[in-house]
């Protein structure tokens, strides 16, 4: 018997992830989860158009979530949102992840020079998502939700989590060469972005001017772990009226800091103070 077990666990071992086959049910219901995390509380008919799940198997997959508590259900509306047992998920992650603990004292030390909302972001397939922050003290101040995902072509930390792939794998990541454009000063051409990624490389960060939200500039440099690979990003987000242009260049300086320092805890030793690429 135990001879018949090692073979079958040496044979689990040898296979490869593409030759595993998916558990349809729990796929559903994981992108059940994702379209309610993406967009807060919603109907039962938004999340099965947002899934392409019938009425009806999008109710029964919503019951068993919320029988685990993995969503609630609003008494009045009727409307779904996240449970509280995805949210030891997600706080189990940040305990068990070597990210957020890295950076959340750096986080803190740098909004409280700069009294602006701190963001860390890493790359999940063509997508940043936000898995860390540091709010600011301003009562008017920018909140992103953790989990919340971000294009790649438009953010700060999109930018940056491009900038140090291969140029194959960027035109993959973005999905091709024109972009879909949130306001007017987005950049929608493939070509156009190399440039920016360029000028982010050389520069050691990235800059969000009002690419994605109309009255928001972000600021965005990079985390890198100890064998220099670029890992996550870390971002200072403000509204226009508080973050002219003539702040780039000091906010940048402490953003790129802060990052630094973060890699160093991550384990990181820069060969230059002032090395900016791999």
């Amino acid at each position: 018997m135990r001879s018949m077990m090692e073979a079958t666990a040496k044979r689990g071992r040898n296979r490869t992830r593409k030759e595993v086959p998916s558990i349809r049910a729990l796929e559903r219901g994981l992108l059940v989860l994702e379209v309610l995390g993406d967009g807060g509380i919603a109907p039962l008919s938004d999340i099965a158009r947002a899934t392409q799940l019938s009425c009806s198997t999008t109710f029964r997959i919503l019951e068993t979530l919320r029988q685990r508590g993995y969503v609630e259900q609003d008494k009045i509306t009727g409307h779904y949102y996240i449970g509280f047992k995805a949210l030891q998920i997600g706080a189990a992650y940040s305990a068990a992840s070597p990210l957020p603990q890295a950076s959340h004292a750096v986080m803190e030390e740098l909004v409280e020079k700069i009294n602006e909302t701190a963001n860390l972001a890493i790359l999940d397939n063509n997508e940043a998502v936000y898995i860390h922050q540091v709010q600011s003290q301003h009562s008017i101040r920018m909140f992103t939700q953790l989990g919340a995902r971000a294009p790649l072509h438009c953010t700060g930390v999109g930018k940056v989590l491009l900038a140090w792939q291969s140029t194959e794998q960027i035109e993959k990541l973005l999905g091709g060469r024109r972009f879909k454009a949130f306001t007017s000063t987005t950049i929608t051409r493939f070509k156009k972005m190399m440039t920016e990624l360029d000028r982010v490389r050389q520069k050691g960060f990235a800059v969000d001017n009002e690419e994605r939200e109309p009255g928001v500039r972000c600021v965005t440099a990079p985390v890198r772990d100890a064998h220099g690979t670029v890992v996550a990003a870390l971002s200072i987000s403000a509204p226009t009226t508080r973050f002219p242009k003539k702040q780039f260049a000091l906010w940048s300086r402490e953003v790129v800091s802060a990052a630094g320092k973060v890699s160093s805890r991550l384990g990181y030793v820069s060969r230059d103070r002032h090395e900016i690429t791999k």
